[in-house]
């Protein structure tokens, strides 16, 4: 705590105005420039490395938005999370950090579901460097200098696991002239973030910069059974570059970071309760009236909540990388070395109440993660490439812990025809009114998996003439995963001694075993899966005049295969059904059309893009009776199918306006899905041959549904971001600047929150407005107020089932209204 207090001080400092005579000069300069361009109206250049290159970005025929540093800085997209607001197509949906999904166009991962074994479909990039696991990529962003979110398949350059797109993001690199930013920011709900940063000359050839982030602010959902607000933000983050220019055509950047988020989080709190089909006793309204229970609040925008586990989502990550990069032969050599760790440490409420039902549900997962990358990039009259090789070593431990207590007998087991009451337990006999049989019922799982993934690529730009370029790329990858999966499970028998859970044994015939086993059933094996896999895309652009770019893309990819660490089916001996412990790569064909245009003397900028991909083998969460399924897990879907249109346009008509606006219609379907699991009203039933109507309490329920044809969980139809900013000149506080007026906003259209589309978990559209309103004077000084959400919306990030069929819907209320006040200084 002293230590944040101390950098909270420090970078108020600088914020304010730090003494110090060797930082004065850029800020001159940069006065001046901006004097002299005062009159200019066109639309700068942003240069992007979207194909391993420096290039304008609208000279790139790739679908990539930029969101530069000013923009962070300015709308408050201080993480991925907060980035969705200003890209249509980008989906983020976290119940913690370790249960995050980055979607681009809807797909990337399956919504709602973690399995160790398996990766994103969008690949995170941070100076070059692989993030795999999107838990570690939750960070703050730290002196960002730009983000590019690439969508649709890369494949060919960024790898197997890229066949959403890919957020490449590039942090600000050490300068030889001296500089130094410092930013404090303060806003209700005891919100305070300070962020500093300087960079500067060790010797001539070597300089080093050093970053600092930290944000903290009060959690939005009181917790009335722990006397804490809840859902809260404490992050920190560190991060040092240094830069050795060994000689003028050699240079080396070592980088490192740390970063620890440590929140009281994370809840989903009461939402509402719909019909399944399991017995009416055993329903919600039934169950809590037989405890007497009454949940503090059943309207979750009065956000509070009583859930009474232990809560925490301590996410601690870091790594160092060494990039090289060598002029030679015409090209440039880069080599880009890392290694990152991510150390995980939750405590969660999976009940989802005020209950002690499950008193624990907690995976801590350490991870170790290797990789090398190699690249030459050549470059002639007619012709680049880009050729280079790829190792990639992960390996990830987690030791979950699961504890049922003494409500989960009523919770869980069927008590008959026992009455709804607490009286009818009073006498009863029935297994699930003798609170001892599942309390204390514990299942320790040790989970291991070592990952390894190596691959060569090739990317060629042929420009046939002065218009059209043809541009074909490969990618050759292997990839193999073996894992490990022992899930122990320790319970009490029906004469009062602990015992393990087994299937065979002297207590493995006993009842309270028995029902024990029913809930958690012990399991142990060692999945493994390798595959060689070839993606490739051919790319041809047309330079129809100076500024209109027309070009069309196919790209034939795959997200690697994986396996199944979260448990598999067991046959009735209780023996893990191996067939299902690996899944198949998904395979993608995509074809893309785009036009990117500037006009109005280039004061516009207007792109479009037309997209339609489709994914066979889809990796999602899967019932098949077939294998005389007991639980959910993961494996292959048939066929989905993705498509839509996607446009962008800016606008600068003078230096004192600008405006953008940014939409998205996506069309998405299930083109086949026979055996997904059923929504929560056709579940919970008996297994008769006659499927009963939605809702009916003691309905047969079918095994699996087919839900082909319907939408996919995470895409909304409609999808937009739009915004403007004024500004007129003025001298304030004997400075010379200007005062300005921002306003941002988004919109997204219904979406399913569920694997299967469900009556009760259907997310409405909704609508963000933010304004902020300062004085940014010329010589670096930038003080301003702002509001989040203004209209204060009531919206959900997400929608979850909750375990047992009961019919109780939790979800993630979105943020309320907040604002503050931001001073930052540039030295």
């Amino acid at each position: 705590m002293r230590l944040k207090s101390t950098f909270l001080a420090g970078t108020a400092f600088l914020a304010f105005g730090a003494p110090v005579a060797a930082f004065a000069q850029a800020p001159e300069e940069a006065a001046n420039a901006a004097r002299a361009t005062a009159n200019t109206a066109s639309i700068e250049g942003v240069i992007v490395t979207a194909r391993r290159r420096a290039e304008d970005v609208q000279a790139v025929p790739v679908a990539v938005s930029v969101v530069t540093a000013e923009t962070v800085n300015n709308t408050g997209a201080f993480n991925i999370s907060r980035l969705t607001q200003l890209q249509p197509t980008l989906q983020f949906y976290s119940q913690n950090p370790r249960n995050t999904s980055v979607n681009i166009r809807g797909i990337g991962a399956p919504l709602g579901l973690t399995n160790d074994g398996i990766e994103q479909g969008v690949g995170v990039y941070i100076d070059q460097v692989y993030y795999n696991r999107v838990a570690a990529a939750t960070l703050d962003f730290v002196d960002i200098e730009q983000i590019e979110v690439l969508r649709g398949p890369q494949g060919t350059l960024y790898g197997k696991n890229t066949t959403a797109g890919a957020i490449n993001i590039t942090t600000r690199p050490p300068s030889f002239d001296f500089e130094a930013t410092g930013e404090v920011s303060l806003g209700n709900y005891s919100f305070k973030q300070a962020k500093a940063s300087v960079s500067g000359p060790l010797t001539d050839d070597i300089a080093l910069r050093i970053s600092l982030s930290n944000t903290d602010r009060r959690g939005t959902i009181y917790n009335v059974a722990t006397n804490q607000w809840i859902q809260g933000q404490d992050n920190l983050g560190i991060r040092g570059a240094l830069l050795w220019k060994a000689s003028e055509d050699l240079n080396f950047t070592l980088s490192g970071d740390y970063n620890l988020q440590d929140p009281i989080c994370c809840a989903q709190i009461y939402v509402r309760v719909g019909a399944t089909q399991r017995p009416l006793n055993r329903q919600y309204a039934a169950l809590t009236a037989a405890f007497g229970y009454t949940p503090v609040s059943t309207n979750p925008f009065d956000r509070v909540t009583d859930v009474d586990a232990p809560l925490n989502a301590r996410n601690e990550h870091g790594g160092a990388s060494l990039r090289g990069e060598w002029d030679v032969g015409g090209g440039t050599v880069t080599s880009v070395t890392a290694w990152r760790f991510w150390d995980w440490g939750p405590k969660n409420d999976r009940d989802f109440t005020g209950l002690p039902i499950t008193t624990a549900s907690n995976n801590p997962t350490k991870q170790d993660q290797y990789t090398q990358e190699l690249r030459y990039a050549y470059d002639t009259e007619r012709y680049d490439v880009v050729v280079g090789a790829f190792g990639f070593y992960q390996k990830l431990h987690t030791t979950g812990l699961e504890a049922q207590g003494p409500a989960a007998s009523r919770w869980t087991l069927n008590p008959g025809n026992v009455a709804a009451g607490s009286a009818g337990c009073a006498t009863a006999t029935t297994l699930a009114c003798i609170p001892a049989v599942l309390n204390g019922l514990t299942a320790n799982n040790d989970i291991l998996l070592k990952n390894t993934s190596l691959a060569a690529f090739t990317k060629v730009n042929w420009r046939l003439n002065d218009r059209l370029t043809i541009s074909p790329g490969v990618r050759v990858n292997y990839d193999k995963k073996t894992g490990h999966y022992d899930s122990v499970i320790t319970g009490t028998a029906s004469d009062g001694t602990r015992q393990r859970v087994l299937f065979t044994g002297p207590y493995s015939t006993d009842p309270w075993i028995v029902a024990q086993r029913g809930v958690r059933a012990p399991q142990y094996y060692e999945p493994d899966f390798s595959k060689w896999n070839l993606s490739y895309d051919l790319n041809l652009s047309y330079q129809v005049t100076p500024d209109v770019l027309a070009y069309g893309t196919y790209a034939k990819t795959f997200k690697t295969g994986g396996i199944n660490l979260n448990g598999v089916p067991l046959d009735a001996n209780g023996v893990p059904i191996l067939s299902a412990g690996s899944i198949k790569p998904e395979k993608v064909d995509h074809f893309e059309l785009g036009l990117k245009s500037q006009f109005w003397e280039r004061r516009a900028t207007f792109n479009v893009t037309g997209f339609w991909t489709e994914i066979q083998d889809y990796q999602a969460n899967v019932n098949n009776a077939q294998l005389g399924l007991l639980r959910g897990y993961l494996a292959n879907a048939d066929k989905v199918r993705v498509r839509g249109v996607e446009a962008d346009l800016n606008i600068r008509p003078s230096q004192r306006f600008s405006a953008y606006a940014s939409g998205a219609y996506t069309d998405h379907e299930y083109v086949k899905f026979v055996d997904a699991p059923c929504p929560p009203e056709l579940s919970g039933g008996g297994a008769g041959a006659a499927i009963s109507a939605p809702g009916t309490p003691g309905g047969n329920s079918p095994a699996n549904c087919d839900i082909s044809g319907q939408w996919l969980p995470g895409i909304s139809k409609l999808a937009a971001s739009w915004g403007a900013e004024a500004n007129r000149p003025l001298n304030l506080l004997g400075k010379a600047g200007e005062v300005y007026l921002g306003y941002d906003a988004s919109y997204r259209s219904k979406f399913s929150s569920n694997a299967s589309r469900s009556v009760d978990l259907d997310v409405e559209g909704y609508a963000l407005h933010n304004f902020r309103l300062g004085f940014r004077a010329d010589d670096g000084f930038n003080v301003y107020a702002w509001v989040r959400n203004a209209f204060d919306e009531e919206y959900f990030e997400q929608l979850a089932t909750t375990p047992g069929s009961t019919g109780l819907v939790a979800g993630q209320p979105g943020d309320p209204r907040t604002w503050g006040l931001t001073i930052r200084n540039q030295f």
